[in-house]
């Protein structure tokens, strides 16, 4: 392990994401999922900046008596160019409506990440830009059947059939937009003493 200061540390991840475990894996860390219920609630007077990191502090106080463990929560959020907040979409066609409305654009993506070290809390929020082809309606119909993103905020994954044919560029990084930001993590995590 290249962390050797996370040596001898549990190590708890407070997500069900499926995909920031495979990221975090990817790390090379030992540990265990645990997920607790949090409320997601967005303050609307909040900067989409400062929601996301108020949603990631919200999950990491849930863990609040895990003061010997390191915990490590996160949210993504989504940002439209005109600066609306997407969330995860409840319906086939309002997964296909916000992809109409990214087609051919560009957008942010916000992860905030909240780390617990022995009972400290630390956030940090990394930002990518991604610019969207235009996509034609058969194109995001196919997406939305075939892939069923209603558990993805802005109604799509990028590792997904849709960022296949559909991103036009990235600024930023690219696991900031599958869900977890590794390499600023990577060099966060190296800090904890």
């Amino acid at each position: 392990m290249m962390l050797e200061n996370l040596k001898n540390k549990t190590i708890i991840l407070g997500s069900q994401s499926p995909r920031r475990k495979q990221l975090l894996e990817g790390l090379g860390l030992s540990f265990d999922v645990e997920v607790r219920e949090t409320e997601e609630y967005v303050d609307p007077n909040l900067s989409a900046l400062e929601a996301v990191r108020q949603i990631a502090v919200n999950k990491i106080h849930a863990f609040a008596d895990k003061t010997e463990s390191l915990v490590i929560c996160a949210d993504t959020i989504v940002v439209s160019h005109e600066g609306e907040i997407l969330g995860k979409p409840k319906t086939e066609s309002e997964a296909m409506e916000t992809l109409v409305n990214l087609s051919g654009k560009r957008h942010l993506v916000m992860t905030a990440v909240a780390l617990s070290w022995c009972g400290v809390v630390s956030t940090f929020v990394e930002t990518t830009t991604v610019y969207f082809y235009p996509l034609e309606q058969d194109e995001i119909e196919y997406y939305v059947t075939k892939y069923s993103p209603l558990d993805k905020a802005g109604s799509y994954g990028i590792q997904e059939w849709i960022g296949l044919i559909g991103i036009e560029r990235l600024e930023g990084e690219y696991n900031n937009v599958v869900g977890l930001p590794t390499a600023r993590l990577y060099r966060e995590l190296k800090k904890l003493k």
